[in-house]
């Protein structure tokens, strides 16, 4: 990236004075045979945009340099001097990189002047996930539906020290007089030049009135701009009376050209991995947040990236899934049936958890399943047609689904359905009325109703080889899922509910085959009341062996996850010398969802009431005593003597104590271990209240630094181990 001196400015380039490039190469100028592939694509098969960075070259050179036509000096500003801009959520103005911005210009150049302009394809910037409408001076994004259009703003006048441009109305008036004045001047290009001496004691050479300011030209590249405001008058006035000069009181210095020159090697780096990002319930009371929260999310993951991963040359981009607002559902007949008392929450449940019901419901689950799955199609299909060479480089996708969102995600994967469930019942009816005894009658009249449910299958699969079927089978996803990531999710719950039991491996299989997605792992904050452990449902012991901790994101050399062995909750009882009669108690509450050893969390539903009865016996204040009790702070209670006393002893010895080390003897044996870990819990804030976090902790995922870390650390792993290897090798 290359600086640029602020004195070092060319004569600009307005909307009325346009530029004039003429690609007449001298004799013996050798052009490049053909332009290079390079862009974010656009989909068409067109070479517009790569025929255009092709001519930039050209013109500019590879290094960047200032524009020049084979020695004739340009009479306004040079492409890679003006900087584009784009304004969102009526923030502040950010610059484009260097590549978006040069590739902007040129296609703002190629419209021509007057009313009758030349129709130019919208160019792509920001990794590809936006389009900019030249003509109009608007970005809209690509992948996902957005009401409000992104205004950009050619800059070519800039404010001193936040290099914030003026407004283009503006900065046209102040380059149009510029030219004027000083056009075909000579000016010093040496980038070595001192700084300009201060304009104290310096008269105006030329100064231009706008409609509330106006602007002093005390040298040709120093210019000044005035505010005309009376309080700003009278402060002048003033300022100037105490000996002050009119510049250094109340002046605002101008730079010509932004401070950095565009280059095309300032651009992001090739995607390498895509990750679709679906929403849970509630998308239909505030529409449009899922893009709101992949943003936060994606802005996150650039700051990691830059932090941890800049040496890989590879980039992982996030696309919002949102598939709530184009179903129908029951229209507004839910609606129509609210009562009116109190509407507000009555809309506003209608809008969230009204979305559990329609799931739940044979009658709307289907659509809320295709809707998804045929969104997720459509986002990777049109990925795939704007960026040809990602499957060809082997691209991986990845999904982060939010709440519900798992439990769909998780369905469309597998191609669960309610009917087949159905059907398992039936048969296992069948099976057990074959075992029983029943007269020959009986048993006559179950052979005939067993061939005629075998026929009126047979025809009903016949029936669907004609014509579509009216609950419509879920069709595979275009793509295999490399990680699924659950946050804050139920999914634990509805496959408990589904029959779903621990089994006698430590695989993944046992709820998600490998074949459909490589990496199953459940994030969730510790006070989410919505989310529940996956482990236990793969091997039932795991409900007394804690969740792995994800680390902070400034953590000084972390543990790999892989080498992070696991540990029991409660160390003092070995989960195998339990009794069958009492395994369904050492089932952890998922509400209560273990944070750390020291806090003593994980406790069985039998055993958070039977010490909240001991508290409320030790301290006398009833149902205050068990409230105390249960939200964790039954560590500092005082057992009751008797049979419990030594168990009570036990708790009181783990207060405080820190995590277990690698060597301690409570560690799981291997045998017994899952394949890989799932669930993954983030770490409470040392000042965090527990009634608070569990009002906000379910949304609070979208923004953590330790979420985004962990998330690239399992994407880009076999990227590092590769980049590592090479290190090595190289050593």
């Amino acid at each position: 990236m290359r600086v640029r001196h602020p004195q070092s400015s060319r004569c600009g380039l307005t909307s009325s004075t346009r530029c004039r490039l003429d690609t007449t190469m001298p004799e013996g100028h050798k052009a490049t045979k053909e332009p290079p592939k390079q862009g974010y694509g656009d989909g068409s098969g067109r070479q517009g945009v790569h025929e255009a960075s092709w001519l930039l070259q050209l013109i500019t050179g590879s290094q960047g340099q200032h524009l020049a036509l084979w020695g004739t000096a340009w009479s306004c500003l040079g492409a890679e001097e003006v900087r584009w801009f784009y304004r969102e959520d009526r923030k502040s103005w950010k610059p484009f990189i260097g590549y978006d911005s040069l590739r902007i210009e040129l296609a703002f150049r190629a419209l021509g002047p007057g009313p009758e302009r030349t129709a130019v394809e919208p160019v792509c910037v920001r990794s590809g996930l936006y389009e900019v409408d030249v003509a109009n001076a608007e970005c809209y994004p690509v992948y996902w539906n957005q009401t409000e259009k992104i205004p950009v703003m050619r800059g070519q006048w800039f404010i001193d020290g936040t290099w914030q441009p003026l407004e283009e109305e503006e900065s046209n008036l102040i380059e149009q007089e510029h030219l004027n004045r000083f056009r075909g001047q000579q000016m010093q290009e040496s980038f070595d030049m001192e700084v300009s001496k201060p304009v104290d004691g310096k008269e105006a050479i030329h100064s231009l009135k706008l409609s509330r300011n106006h602007v002093d030209w005390h040298s040709v590249d120093e210019v000044y701009l005035y505010s005309d405001a009376t309080t700003s008058k009278i402060a002048r006035t003033v300022t100037q009376k105490l000996g002050f000069s009119k510049a250094s009181s109340s002046g605002t210095r101008l730079h010509r050209g932004y401070v950095e020159e565009a280059t095309l090697e300032d651009k992001p780096p090739q995607t390498s991995h895509i990750v679709f990002v679906v929403h849970g319930i509630g998308q239909k009371m505030d529409q449009g947040r899922i893009i709101k929260n992949t943003a936060m999310m994606r802005d996150t993951a650039r700051k990691i990236e830059e932090k941890y991963f800049s040496n890989l040359a590879t980039h992982v981009e996030f696309l919002p899934v949102e598939w709530r607002s184009k179903l129908t559902l029951d229209g507004d007949t839910v609606d129509s049936i609210t009562p009116d008392k109190v509407r507000g929450l009555r809309d506003m449940l209608n809008s969230s958890a009204m979305d559990i019901m329609y799931y739940t419901s044979p009658l709307y689950r289907d659509e809320l399943v295709k809707g998804l799955q045929q969104e997720l199609n459509r986002l990777y299909t049109l990925f795939c047609s704007r960026n040809p060479e990602f499957e060809e480089k082997g691209g991986k996708v990845s999904i982060v689904s939010h709440s519900l969102g798992c439990v769909i995600t998780y369905d469309i994967m597998t191609g669960w359905n309610p009917v087949s469930l159905y059907e398992q019942l039936l048969r296992k009816e069948e099976e057990e009325l074959e075992d029983s005894w029943m007269s020959y009658e009986e048993r006559r009249l179950l052979e005939e109703l067993y061939l005629t449910k075998q026929r009126l299958k047979e025809i009903e699969e016949r029936l669907q080889d004609l014509k579509a079927s009216t609950i419509a089978k879920t069709p595979v996803l275009k793509f295999k899922v490399e990680n699924f990531f659950c946050m804050g999710s139920p999914l634990a719950v509805f496959l408990a509910l589904r029959g779903i039991r621990p089994g006698n491996s430590g695989s993944q299989d046992h709820i998600l085959p490998r074949t459909i997605c490589n990496r199953l792992l459940n994030i969730f904050h510790p006070t989410d009341p919505v989310a529940y452990r996956l482990e236990p449902l793969i091997l039932k012991h795991y409900s007394n062996i804690s969740p792995v901790q994800i680390h902070w994101y400034n953590t000084a050399n972390p543990l790999p996850y892989e080498h992070m062995k696991p540990s029991f909750l409660n160390p003092t009882k070995e989960p195998t010398s339990v009794p069958d009669g009492e395994s369904a108690s050492t089932v952890p509450s998922p509400t209560t969802s273990p944070v750390m050893v020291r806090r003593h969390y994980g406790e069985s539903i039998t055993n958070i009431g039977k010490a909240s009865i001991l508290g409320a016996a030790s301290i006398g204040k009833g149902l205050g005593g068990m409230l105390f009790s249960r939200f964790g702070r039954s560590s500092t209670q005082t057992a009751e003597p008797g049979k419990d006393g030594a168990e009570g002893e036990d708790k009181k010895s783990t207060v405080g104590t820190p995590p277990f080390s690698h060597s301690s003897s409570s560690f799981l044996e291997p045998t017994l271990e899952l394949e890989h870990r799932i669930d993954f819990e983030l770490r409470e804030g040392l000042v965090e209240s527990r009634y608070w976090s569990a009002v906000t902790s379910h949304t609070a995922y979208w923004s953590s630094l330790d979420i985004a870390l962990f998330l690239l650390t399992f994407m880009y792993k076999h990227d590092q181990d590769d980049a590592d290897k090479s290190n090595l090798d190289a050593v």
